[in-house]
């Protein structure tokens, strides 16, 4: 699994209210202003991953407790459930 990356430079967006702070001219607000759509961009896209990271999580945890209940109810492949819904998880990773 690859790990999230942020796609904005927190450093330069900050320096950039800063300065806007401090000096107030046309530019310096401006370019602090410039900001805010790339923000909004980021924001979403983390949503984004986070609302997958967490539908990811209740469907395994859902087969996890089917595995379970299969198990205590003597079905002959109880981890079916399991194997099914990580083979499904692993062929999503391979498609993007």
């Amino acid at each position: 699994m690859t790990k999230p990356h942020v796609t904005i430079d927190l450093e330069v967006i900050t320096n950039h209210l800063h300065a806007a702070y401090e000096r107030p001219t046309r530019l310096a607000v401006w370019t602090a202003m410039a900001d805010i759509p790339v923000m909004l961009a980021e924001i979403q896209r983390t949503l984004a991953l986070l609302t997958r990271a967490r539908l990811d999580f209740a469907n395994l945890l859902a087969a996890a407790r089917a595995s379970l209940a299969a198990e205590r109810d003597g079905e002959p492949d109880p981890y079916s459930y399991l194997r099914d819904e990580v083979a499904q998880h692993r062929g999503e990773q391979e498609q993007q």
